[in-house]
């Protein structure tokens, strides 16, 4: 008898990075209160998670303090969960973020996932007087740290959920290593880092077959995926050049910007395009493909691209919650 190979569900979230650049900008209290409601819509429609990036110093206002966000998300809603993707431990004190997640975590009533991260700028460690050569033994011994401070139950409150589920977001194999050494979730999907993620689960005498992965996606939803593009372009420009300057070390020239006609063509090796505009349907196929026979059970699109137009932003956060999560919830053979 042949056997029958099942996909599992796979939860669907929006990666919120509060992006309000200056061509397209709004005032900042409108900016952030429209995003908390399309937030507590999607929760009626059904969304399973929230994810909230950090960055600092850049232009358009990019998230600075996650968990900040993530309190007030917790106080207009009941059910969907809040994430980090990620939070950078390497700038703060371990029992700071142990505190501020427990507090979060209190408000949620145990809705928090806490991913973490080292991210890459250079001028960010400066301005926290961290040497980013460092970054990966300073979000080590910080981790280490967080889960003694939890362990001893020295932070108060204490959280809602023992332990907060922690997630490691690092995309290449040494963080993908520390995050199974310390058994914690991995927040990438490249099939790649697998081996390393399961090799460090065993390493830190974890069972491999407890890995767990979650990831974002750089796709969004349209009814009409060639009319929206037309729209997204600018935007999409303006945010991958702007992470790229933002990569670049004091005194370097400014990096030539991004072919972002190029990012909808495919990548080398059937590797899926950089982002992608598709329809609810379009995207469940891809996403199946992608997360074939992987322990994936949750993705995460981008909610917006750097305050792309609003009617775009609003129906992508519908189609997401309201017909690709049900789809993707289903059991697929």
């Amino acid at each position: 008898m042949t056997a029958v190979t099942v996909d599992p569900p796979v939860r669907v979230g929006l990666y919120f990075d509060m992006r309000n650049p200056p061509p397209w900008r709004e005032p900042w209290a409108v900016h952030w209160a429209r995003t908390l409601d399309h937030i507590v819509a999607a929760e009626e429609c059904g969304l399973d998670s929230v994810w909230l990036s950090e960055h600092h110093m850049f232009a358009d206002g990019y998230l600075p303090q996650p968990l900040v966000l993530a309190a007030a998300i917790a106080a207009r809603t009941s059910r969907i969960r809040i994430g980090t993707a990620v939070l950078l431990v390497a700038l703060r004190s371990p029992l700071h973020v142990v505190e501020e997640a427990n507090v979060v975590d209190v408000l949620s009533d145990g809705r928090l996932d806490l991913g973490v991260g080292a991210r890459y700028s250079p001028a960010e460690f400066e301005a926290f007087g961290v040497a980013s050569q460092q970054r990966f033994s300073v979000v080590e011994r910080n981790l280490t740290r967080m889960l003694e401070l939890w362990a001893a139950g020295t932070a108060t409150p204490p959280p809602v959920q023992e332990p907060i589920p922690l997630w490691g977001g690092f995309y290449g194999p040494r963080g993908a290593n520390l995050a199974g050494r310390l058994g914690m979730g991995l927040l990438a999907l490249e099939p790649e880092l697998l081996p390393h993620y399961r090799a460090g689960l065993q390493a830190g005498g974890h069972a491999p077959a407890e890995a767990r992965l979650r990831g974002r996606l750089r796709m969004v939803l349209a009814d009409d995926p060639d009319q929206a593009w037309d729209r997204i372009k600018p935007h999409l420009q303006w945010q991958q050049d702007t992470y790229r300057a933002h990569a670049a070390r004091p005194g370097e020239p400014a990096p030539t910007p991004i072919d972002v006609e190029s990012w909808r063509r495919p990548g080398p090796n059937g590797r899926p395009p950089r982002f992608e505009v598709l329809t609810a349907s379009d995207a469940t196929a891809a996403i199946r493909s992608r997360t074939k026979g992987m322990p994936v059970d949750e993705v995460f699109l981008w909610a917006t691209v750097a305050s792309m137009p609003e009617d775009l932003a609003r129906r992508h956060m519908e189609l997401a919650a309201c017909e690709l999560r049900p789809r993707l919830a289903r059991v697929a053979s």
